[in-house]
C-alpha cells in the first residue's frame, strides 16, 4: 500500500477509534466501573479492538487454539514484534483476557482507568517493590479464575530473535500454579515500523502451543521454566506464517 494512502487510512483509524474510546469510555466510567460490571467493559473493549483492527486492515489467523485448557485460568506467554500484537491477541485468545501491562499506560486518559477496572494489572518495572506487589495481585487474580497475557520480552524485538525474558510473569504463574500457554505471533512487524504511527494492512499469524504445567513447581524452578517456554515459543516461530 502506498505510504500516502496508508497514512490517510491510519489517521482515519486513530480518529474514529478515539471517538469510540470517548463514547465507550464514558459508558464504562458511568455504568460498568461503579457497578463493577466487568462483562460490559470487556464487550466494549472487544468492540473497540475489533473496530480498530478492521479499520486498519489488520487480519489474523490462529492455529492451536484447541491447546487452551477448557477449564481453569492460564497464563498466555507471547513474543512481541509489533504494536499490533496486543490487540490481535486480545481478540484471538480469550473473551475475558487480562493483561499485565506497563504502568506508563495508566497515563492514557479514560483508557487507563477502564483497563484497571477491567482487571488489567499495571506493573512498574522500575520500582521493584511495586513490581512484586503487581505480581502478587496478578497471581491472586489467576487463582480467582482470570487468564492473563504476558509479553516476557518487556518490549518489542527489532528482529525475529527473542529478547531475554523477564521473570515476573513466570513467578506469577508459579505462585498461582497455573499452566503457561506459549504463543508465537508473526507478521505484525510489517504493519508498524518502529517509531512510525502509520499502520499498514497485514495478516498476523498466531500459533498457540501446548500448555506447560507449573503445578508442583517452586520459585527455584523459574529459570528452568523460562528456558522451557522460550524454547517452545522459538519452535512455534520456526513454523512460519499460517497459510
Amino acid at each position: 500500500m502506498p505510504t500516502l494512502v496508508a497514512a490517510v487510512r491510519s489517521a482515519l483509524t486513530y480518529i474514529i477509534v478515539a471517538i469510540y474510546v470517548l463514547i465507550a469510555g464514558a459508558i464504562g466510567l458511568l455504568l460498568a466501573v461503579p457497578l463493577r460490571w466487568k462483562g460490559l467493559l470487556y464487550e466494549l473493549g472487544h468492540g473497540g479492538v475489533g473496530l480498530a483492527l478492521a479499520l486498519a486492515g489488520i487480519r489474523y489467523r490462529v492455529t492451536g487454539r484447541t491447546h487452551v485448557p477448557r477449564e481453569g485460568a492460564v497464563v498466555f506467554c507471547s513474543n512481541h514484534q509489533s504494536n499490533v500484537d496486543p490487540p490481535v491477541l486480545y481478540r484471538a485468545l480469550h473473551r475475558r483476557l487480562h493483561i499485565l501491562f506497563k504502568a506508563e499506560l495508566l497515563k492514557l486518559p479514560v483508557l487507563g482507568i477502564v483497563m484497571e477496572s477491567g482487571g488489567f494489572i499495571p506493573i512498574d518495572r522500575g520500582n521493584r517493590d511495586a513490581a512484586l506487589h503487581a505480581v502478587e495481585r496478578a497471581a491472586q487474580s489467576i487463582r480467582d479464575g482470570n487468564s492473563f497475557l504476558i509479553f516476557p520480552e518487556g518490549t518489542r524485538s527489532r528482529n525475529d530473535d527473542l529478547l531475554p525474558f523477564k521473570k515476573g510473569g513466570f513467578i506469577m504463574a508459579i505462585k498461582a500454579q497455573a499452566p503457561i500457554v506459549p504463543v508465537a505471533t508473526t507478521g505484525g512487524r510489517a504493519s508498524m515500523r518502529r517509531g512510525s504511527a502509520i499502520i499498514r494492512p497485514v495478516t498476523v499469524s498466531v500459533r498457540v502451543g501446548e500448555p506447560i504445567p507449573t503445578a508442583g513447581l517452586t520459585l527455584a524452578d523459574r529459570d528452568a521454566l523460562i528456558e522451557r517456554v522460550r524454547e517452545r515459543i522459538h519452535a512455534l516461530l520456526g513454523q512460519g506464517p499460517i497459510e
